[in-house]
C-alpha cells in the first residue's frame, strides 16, 4: 500500500512524547498520520489534507479539543473522530459525541484501542451498568465540568455561576477526576 492509498489521520495533542510514540504505531496500522500540537495548526492541516480520521485530545494547551471536533465535522461530516482525554467527564463525553466524535477514550490509550474506536460505528448494549452511585468528590468534579461546558469553557464565567473564585475553580479543574 503506497502512502497515497493510506487513509489520512489527523492527530492533535500537545503532548509531544505521546504523539511521537503514537504516530509510528498508527502508521504501522496503515494510516498516513499528520500531527498538530495546537488547535490552529490542526485546523490548517485538516483544511489541506481533509482527513478521514482524527484523534483529538480534549485539552490542547489552554484550548479545547471540542472546538476542533466541531470544525472538523463542518469541513467533512464523514470524518471519524475519537476524542482522547486524561480528564474524562460525563459532560465532555456527551459534548464530544453531540459535536460529532464517534468515540471517547481516556488516556493512556494504545494504538489498537484507538484504531478499534475509529472503526466502531455503533454503541455496545452489553456494557455493564454500574449499580454503585458516584462518590461526592466525583459528583463535584462532574458538576464543575458540566457548568464549565455550559459556559463554553470560560473559567471566569463558570466561576461566577458557581459563586466560586476563579483560581479556586482552576485548581479544582487541574486535578484529575476521582477514580470510581
Amino acid at each position: 500500500m503506497t502512502t497515497l492509498d493510506k487513509p489520512q489521520l489527523l492527530l492533535v495533542d500537545d503532548d509531544i512524547t505521546f504523539c511521537s510514540v503514537l504516530k509510528p504505531a498508527l502508521e504501522k496500522r496503515n494510516f498516513q498520520v499528520n500531527i498538530a500540537y495546537d488547535v490552529k495548526t490542526g485546523i490548517a492541516i485538516a483544511e489541506q489534507t481533509e482527513p478521514e480520521y482524527a484523534v483529538i485530545d480534549l485539552r490542547i494547551g489552554h484550548d479545547s479539543g471540542l472546538e476542533l471536533v466541531k470544525k472538523l465535522i463542518s469541513l467533512d461530516g464523514n470524518t471519524q473522530i475519537v476524542m482522547l482525554t486524561g480528564f474524562a467527564s460525563i459532560a465532555t463525553a456527551v459534548e464530544a459525541i453531540k459535536l460529532g466524535a464517534i468515540h471517547y477514550l481516556t488516556k493512556p490509550a494504545n494504538a489498537d484501542e484507538i484504531v478499534n474506536a475509529l472503526h466502531k460505528n455503533e454503541g455496545d448494549a452489553s456494557v455493564a451498568i454500574n449499580d454503585a452511585p458516584l462518590s461526592v468528590k466525583r459528583l463535584e468534579w462532574e458538576h464543575l465540568q458540566t457548568v464549565l461546558m455550559q459556559h463554553e469553557g470560560n473559567i471566569s464565567a463558570a466561576a461566577r455561576a458557581l459563586n466560586m473564585h476563579r483560581r479556586t475553580l482552576q485548581r479544582k479543574l487541574e486535578k484529575r477526576p476521582v477514580k470510581e
